[in-house]
């Protein structure tokens, strides 16, 4: 609502009370910065599949300067208004209609949106209020997922210039092969080889699982090709 509102408010502008400021609130047109998406693949053994698994990796990405806060200023004295907006963080454009004058109005370009402009820069960021670096995060992947499956985890992405809101880590799920076993959807498959004698009279014998080897009995005269489950 607030969002449709300040659409009809940069459009008709003080025609209809200030812009519904009502609605919006009124004051700066300042967007919020993004950052944007790190995609990362994770490699998952059978056994961390099927059981699930908490996993640490390094993720080498932005993350606010420590030394100015993200903001990319000096300090609270290194700005100076911007002169395209002057200090409002929009600008306004009349365009005539056969209707009468129209207002628009959007957000500064020359700011974004801010109403200020950073007129001494941080030294350890260089103004950018992000800086690169080697962070370690936990991820809960839970069991069942499948080879190819993308995973989200929010805010463990880049970080936003000049402050902001951080963007997602995209997490790709690899399936390691199994030695042993293939994987068919929620089944796995292992395919037994029996000599003629054991066949015919029934034997028992080891194969393997996710969790370890177990012990199955094969009655006699089992054909070529039976499944047991």
């Amino acid at each position: 609502m607030e969002d449709i509102f300040s659409q009809f408010g940069d459009i008709f502008g003080g025609h209809f009370g200030g812009g519904f400021s009502g609605f919006g609130g009124g004051g700066r047109g300042q967007s919020v910065n993004r950052g944007s998406d790190l995609r990362v693949k994770v490699k998952l053994t059978l056994a961390e599949v099927a059981n699930g698994v908490t996993k640490k990796i390094k993720v080498n990405k932005y993350v606010a300067c420590d030394k100015c806060g993200g903001t990319g200023a000096f300090d609270s004295n290194s700005y100076s208004n911007c002169s395209t907006c002057h200090g409002s963080g929009v600008v306004t454009r009349i365009t005539n209609t056969i209707l009468g004058q129209m207002q628009q109005s959007s957000v500064c370009p020359n700011c974004g949106g801010d109403g200020r402009i950073i007129t001494r820069r941080c030294t350890n960021c260089g103004g950018e209020g992000i800086v690169q670096k080697e962070d370690i995060v936990t991820l809960n992947i839970p069991a069942g997922v499948a080879d190819g499956m993308q995973l989200s985890v929010s805010g463990k992405g880049n970080a936003a210039r000049h402050g902001g809101i951080n963007g997602d880590l995209l997490v790709v799920i690899q399936e390691e092969e199994h030695p042993e076993l293939i994987r068919d959807g929620n089944d796995l498959i292992y395919s037994l080889f029996l000599s003629i004698p054991d066949a015919i009279l029934g034997t028992t014998a080891e194969i393997p699982t996710v969790d370890g080897r177990v012990k199955i009995k094969i009655d006699p005269g089992t054909q070529s090709g039976k499944i047991l489950r």
